[in-house]
């Protein structure tokens, strides 16, 4: 495994974050598939053994039960100085602003729940889960101040927003003397490049770390034709992102499975090595030892210049789809 900085923080992360959303109570939320606690619990061992040390979850997956089993995983395996763990909130309900609960007051109660779910004092990374229309910037900039104040959260991310509200929201933390954001997880992967237009030269720019989501297309990076898995059987929200661009996507998909023969290496290693060349940390989920061994495998594949230009040429812009469409006012 190789390390890096989470953009301008004193966070050293592994080159793949493991994504929490497959663990969880499978009756305990949205998702059907997840991993139950022994089987999870086997997974993060695998994964501390490879050399990831990142960990993403959130309050929401599977009713705050991914938050739990994550932590205890992580209690009984390692260190908690050893590792880096990030989990997110989401906006206030419309029941909480009709009892005028303020967003400092839902920040804090948020996390107080996320801890208390992962047994732990503090969380590495605090991400804002979708922007909110309802709340001033004013107001979230002063929530996770006290947060990182008390102690609670080392650092600050954000998820799910476009380019000029992360430049917009962080040059007011820079004015107001409030925490930045220090690192974006949006929707980046081979088959879905729309970040590159406005997005990653930004982050560059201010040294804002890229860990995207969706890294392997929810699978279908990593599968050869006719193949699946339980999740795309099961989730209709993780198969309707694709299926208005399902034709333009195989082209590049196809490409992926000739290069992995070509190289002898797998899918998931070509689509995670490619994305690698342009992101700080890829949240890949995983639920099996070969979704493992596949992602640890990607950080040491390198790809020449003709070979990623070779996977990038059929591209074409696709819509936003998923969280990124619903962000509006």
């Amino acid at each position: 495994m190789k390390y890096t900085k989470l953009g301008s923080s004193e966070l050293t992360v592994s080159r793949i974050c493991m994504g929490c959303m497959g663990f969880g109570d499978p009756q305990a939320g949205q998702h059907h598939w997840t991993l139950r606690e022994e089987e999870s619990q086997a997974v993060i061992k695998q994964g501390l053994e490879a050399g990831i040390n990142f960990f993403d979850t959130a309050s929401a997956y599977q009713g705050g039960s991914s938050e739990r089993f994550l932590g205890r995983a992580l209690k009984d395996f390692t260190k908690r100085e050893d590792v880096v763990v990030a989990t997110k909130f989401m906006p206030r309900s419309a029941d909480d602003m009709a009892a005028g609960v303020s967003a400092g007051e839902h920040i804090r109660r948020s996390l107080d729940a996320s801890l208390e779910h992962l047994g732990m004092d503090y969380v590495d990374l605090y991400i804002y889960h979708m922007w909110d229309y309802q709340t001033s910037m004013e107001e979230v900039l002063a929530g996770l101040d006290s947060v990182v104040r008390a102690g609670k959260a080392r650092y600050i991310g954000i998820s799910n927003c476009y380019a000029w509200q992360l430049a917009q929201i962080n040059a007011l933390a820079g004015a107001e003397g409030f925490p930045r954001f220090v690192s974006v997880q949006g929707h980046y992967n081979l088959i879905f490049r729309e970040e590159e237009r406005e997005m990653v030269p930004l982050c560059r720019k201010d040294n804002i770390a890229l860990t995207p989501y969706s890294a392997l297309a929810a699978g279908r990076l990593s599968k050869r034709a006719g193949q699946s898995s339980e999740r795309l059987k099961e989730d209709a929200y993780a198969r309707s992102k694709y299926d208005k661009t399902h034709d333009q996507d195989q082209v590049i998909i196809d490409r992926v499975t000739q290069l992995a023969d070509r190289l002898g290496v797998s899918m998931t290693e070509v689509s995670l090595a490619w994305l690698l060349t342009k992101v700080t940390s890829p949240v890949v989920g995983m639920t099996k030892p070969s979704h493992i061994e596949g992602a640890v495998k990607a950080v040491d594949l390198e790809l020449s210049p003709e070979d990623i230009a070779w996977l990038e040429e059929p591209y074409l812009p696709h819509a936003l789809v998923g969280l990124m469409a619903e962000n509006k006012a």
